[in-house]
């Protein structure tokens, strides 16, 4: 398994090697040794969510308290999207920017986004099933959004119509929730990571 480190700290890309033969194709959509190597800790899953979207679904900026944060480990596992990693830790050295990357049923690609990130993707494709490892379980009550059309972000969203769910769609801009303290702090983010590597080294 190849693994890419992204622009943004806490993100990396793992592309698996793929084996095809007349029966389809085989290949290690996840591999622990590969990921610790990378991150420095373990991936403790605690949730497997999977979602379907038709065309033009925009899912997301989700982002969760830091900590615990969670983290997700992303696979389009059928069709196609851009999935979207925002860097909104206060403090960071690149506060404010994305990466974006395509994933898709074809190359098998996953996104590893670490905690205290903002996530959103788009299905590019007439339907998309998208998997997430995450880390820690849905908890409402720690959990926030960013409006993914926000202007001042720029995300590289396909043309055309997008649809939202009520929820994301009444999200506030990334300047408000800056505003409103629900952004998290880089220091504390890097506490916690720091932390889960302590904790796997022993």
């Amino acid at each position: 398994m190849r693994v890419q480190p992204l622009s943004i700290e806490g993100v990396w890309l793992f592309e698996p090697v793929l084996r095809p033969d007349e029966r389809g194709v085989f290949l290690e959509s996840f591999a622990a040794s590969a990921f610790n190597d990378a991150v420095g800790h373990a991936l403790s899953v605690q949730q497997m969510n999977i979602s379907v979207s038709r065309r033009g679904t925009v899912r997301g900026i989700h982002f969760a308290d830091v900590p615990p944060g969670q983290a997700k480990y992303v696979q389009c596992l059928q069709g196609r999207i851009v999935d979207v990693v925002v860097d909104i830790r206060v403090g960071s050295p690149t506060f404010g920017a994305y990466d974006a990357v395509e994933l898709d049923d074809a190359g098998r690609s996953a996104l590893y986004i670490a905690e205290g990130l903002g996530h959103a993707f788009c299905a590019m494709s007439e339907s998309a099933t998208v998997g997430y490892l995450c880390s820690e379980p849905y908890a409402p009550a720690r959990e926030h959004g960013i409006h993914p059309l926000d202007p001042d972000l720029g995300l590289p969203w396909p043309a055309g119509e997008l649809t939202l769910s009520p929820k994301d769609d009444s999200a506030p801009t990334f300047a408000a929730a800056r505003a409103d303290g629900l952004l998290p702090y880089y220091a504390d983010c890097r506490a916690h990571v720091t932390e889960l590597a302590s904790r796997f080294r022993g």
